[in-house]
């Protein structure tokens, strides 16, 4: 099994004239791809897992939509190489989807350090989240983001049995005001699992 890369270069991106003609068919392939990568966690809480392809896939959206040509490529790059899992970790983008506005803004004025209370546990481990550094998503008045990027850095036992599916694997937040856990689905662990490498690469 060949690991993903763990950066994206500027040798990797495409002309946009050739991303626009493949634009559909890699849509339709990245569909099929998170859905290995992505669970609920809770009502409102989604997990979303990131790699070297669903960011890739980021990058040339955003350069497609924006237009920006050449100027904007180096942004992209260091806004999304970030979130792809660097060979010991998993790394989500975790959203709050409530879909009513005055329930969203009451639940998210509630969850004030949500983004510090995220973990995966599996087997004896708990890998605790690590909220991406880019920005406080927690405002002081309390209210959070709807959407954080967390990453989980795992050691090389618990990588070892997330690989082999010998222990159940669970994905939490314990916020007092959002306390909720669910278990990695089969599919998602396999899939995560490929997001470890070795430390040499």
């Amino acid at each position: 099994m060949t690991a993903s890369p763990t950066l994206i270069t500027r040798a990797d991106i495409l002309p946009m004239e050739q991303y626009a003609s493949e634009r559909r068919a890699r849509r339709k392939a990245l569909i099929t791809l998170k859905k290995n990568r992505r669970m609920a966690v809770g009502p409102h809480a989604t997990f979303h897992f990131e790699n070297y392809e669903t960011m890739w896939h980021q990058v040339h959206e955003m350069l497609y939509i924006e237009r920006g040509g050449e100027a904007q490529i180096q942004d992209e790059l260091e806004a999304y190489n970030p979130l792809i899992p660097q060979g010991r970790e998993l790394v989500a983008t975790v959203m709050f989807e409530i879909a009513d506005p005055a329930q969203r803004k009451r639940i998210l004025g509630e969850l004030g350090g949500v983004e510090q209370a995220m973990f995966i546990s599996v087997g004896g481990s708990k890998i605790r989240g690590m909220a991406e550094a880019d920005m406080d998503r927690t405002r002081a008045d309390g209210k959070t983001s709807s959407v954080h990027f967390v990453h989980f850095p795992f050691d090389d036992d618990a990588v070892d049995t997330m690989r082999s599916g010998n222990a159940e694997a669970v994905v939490a937040i314990e916020h007092p005001q959002y306390g909720h856990m669910a278990v990695v689905p089969e599919h998602v662990r396999r899939a995560l699992s490929e997001d470890f490498r070795a430390p040499d690469g």
